[in-house]
């Protein structure tokens, strides 16, 4: 998909791209050798074209800062969406994000200007994660997880299918429907940046390589300014969401004590004993889930109770900690990282991404052991 726009003395080349097909990355070749244009914009950030010319970047991270600084369900989600691009990208023998690559070596050789017109990943994803409420990040790990086992009834012309407008509009408008602050953040937001980035590139000429999903938007936003530092920004906590995290802690507390004022020491005891053993014994099955560590487990069973009352510290980071000691991953987990992601064994089987899923997972049973124990509790009032 190939659109050209005259704007402002400038003339817009945009590819649509898929980002593993084989004939987009030999369109774009072909086009930027043919335009020998001035600039060539890229839909990458910094960070995702370290990750592309350093293939050993997973053995830089950090997983202990990753639980410290609560993103494992965020690098979760990353490493899913990530293994899903990169399960197309085998079965059809490309690498991901071929056309990008591929982009940026045609672009070296005609001595154009390389422009990284994405905004940074970890904005995007922070931004997303912001807004999605628990329930709704759930579901979107479970839809990707889920979609990594669909890769068998894809075929290139499936891949190929998705440069047509008309199946994009389809396509944006369920991810419109399940999940509205996706694609809000994900694809409208990064239209607007995109544009912005593209149409500000240096020189007459501008080939922009993007992929197919984008196009529609930015042919929209292209002649409107877009303030691209207001969406830099990760957004704050917001005060209610604060509010909220304490009082339910409170108002649990005050479970509590209204049991042992109101109906004595037995059913103040009984409300405590189904506390405990909802948190608990949710929080150890979602470890369980994770095939974590028997000692995992263990401190997942005994933090819950207490991390639930306390909004500050959550049972998966306890627990999460706990599996990287008594599992400590290895330089060969973080190498073998990109393959493993490939597979739902994988993810179990390798120690990195295990540790996110316990964390994950122990939350997930932990919260949901809040919701099963305030009702039970209830019934002795």
């Amino acid at each position: 998909m190939i659109k050209r726009i005259e704007l402002d003395n400038k003339e817009i080349i945009l590819i649509g791209t898929a980002h593993v097909s084989k004939e987009s990355a030999e369109l774009v070749e072909k086009t930027i050798k043919d335009e020998n244009p001035d600039s060539v914009c890229v839909e990458l950030c910094h960070a995702r074209y370290k990750t592309m010319k350093n293939k050993k970047n997973w053995q830089n991270t950090d997983i202990i800062k990753v639980i410290k600084d609560k993103q494992a369900f965020l690098l979760l989600s990353n490493l899913l969406m990530s293994s899903f691009q990169r399960s197309l990208a085998k079965k059809f023998d490309i690498k991901p994000g071929q056309e990008m690559i591929t982009a940026i070596e045609t672009a070296e050789k005609t001595k154009s200007k390389i422009c990284l017109a994405d905004r940074e990943i970890r904005v995007t994803l922070s931004r997303a994660w912001s807004n999605m409420t628990l329930f709704q990040k759930i579901k979107l790990v479970f839809q990707l997880a889920l979609s990594t086992g669909s890769m068998d009834d894809i075929t290139e012309q499936d891949i190929e299918k998705l440069k047509q407008e008309d199946m994009l509009s389809s396509v944006l408008s369920e991810i419109g429907k399940s999940q509205p602050v996706l694609k809000t953040i994900l694809i409208d937001e990064r239209d607007q940046f995109l544009s912005q980035k593209i149409k500000t590139a240096p020189g007459k000429k501008i080939v922009a390589v993007i992929g197919a999903g984008h196009v529609p938007g930015i042919l929209k936003y292209l002649k409107k300014d877009i303030d691209i530092e207001s969406l830099s920004q990760i957004p704050e906590k917001k005060k209610t969401t604060v509010i909220i995290k304490w009082c339910i802690p409170a108002a649990i507390i005050a479970l509590f004590i209204s049991g042992f004022y109101l109906k004595g020491g037995d059913a103040g005891v009984s409300m405590i004993g189904w506390w405990i053993a909802a948190n608990g014994i949710l929080a150890g099955i979602g470890a369980m889930a994770a095939f974590a560590h028997p000692l995992t487990i263990l401190s997942s069973v005994i933090a819950a109770p207490l991390t639930s009352l306390n909004p500050m510290i959550a049972a998966g980071w306890v627990s999460g900690m706990v599996e990287v000691f008594s599992r400590k991953p290895k330089v060969k987990d973080f190498e073998s990282l990109p393959e493993d992601i490939l597979s739902v064994k994988g993810f179990w089987k390798n120690k990195v991404s295990r540790v996110l899923l316990v964390v994950v997972f122990t939350n997930i049973g932990s919260s949901v052991g809040t919701i099963v124990a305030v009702p039970l509790m209830i019934k002795y009032l």
